[in-house]
């Protein structure tokens, strides 16, 4: 197989892998954001498959726990509540240890959880990482009706390596387009 080398082509190629290797980002947070390697790809990637399957247990009849996608010492912050480490977590979301479990969710056809604009900044030498992203709650009552929007917010969370596995350090989940003070990518 001959293989073209035509200045174009080497250029074209060259600006590519810069592509690869470079810093993402613009302006002054350039300078700021962890270069990009395929070990910072793969950790990305870890991410986001994590917060995907922490939003697909929503809904479920057999969800995952919830306190599993979390560090020891997490803290998940709704609005003004918040709930520190594993049991506060499971109290979050009404499975902790003596709590009464709470009533069902009225029968629907549909409940999804979707997911957009994932920003994931990974901080490769001390196994830390950011992302901000929106969340969007859907229902289709019955077989055939139009999807309702429910609920649309922010999730800003900060993640962390524990044996080799992303967690949850921070998650806050707040209205608006305003990041919490004190956030840095």
């Amino acid at each position: 197989m001959k293989i073209a080398r035509t200045p174009g082509a080497v250029l074209l190629g060259a600006i590519g892998i810069a592509g690869l290797v470079l810093p993402v980002g613009s302006g002054a947070r350039a300078a700021e954001v962890t270069e990009v390697t395929a070990e910072t790809l793969v950790d990305r990637l870890q991410i986001q498959d994590l917060v995907t399957r922490y939003y697909n247990n929503f809904g479920r009849e057999n969800a995952e726990n919830f306190a599993d996608f979390y560090a020891e010492d997490a803290e998940l912050i709704l609005g003004e509540r918040h709930f520190k480490g594993r049991n506060g977590i499971m109290e979050a979301y009404g499975r902790a240890p003596g709590q009464a479990p709470r009533p069902p969710p009225p029968p629907r056809f549909s409940f999804i959880v979707a997911i957009d604009n994932p920003l994931i900044v990974v901080h490769g030498k001390d196994n830390t990482a950011t992302a901000q992203l929106v969340f969007t709650e859907y229902v289709i009552e019955k077989q055939g009706e139009q999807a309702k929007v429910i609920t649309q917010g922010k999730e800003y969370s900060t993640f962390v390596k524990v044996n080799g596995h992303w967690r949850y350090k921070t998650r806050l989940i707040k209205a608006g387009t305003t990041p919490p003070e004190g956030w840095k990518e």
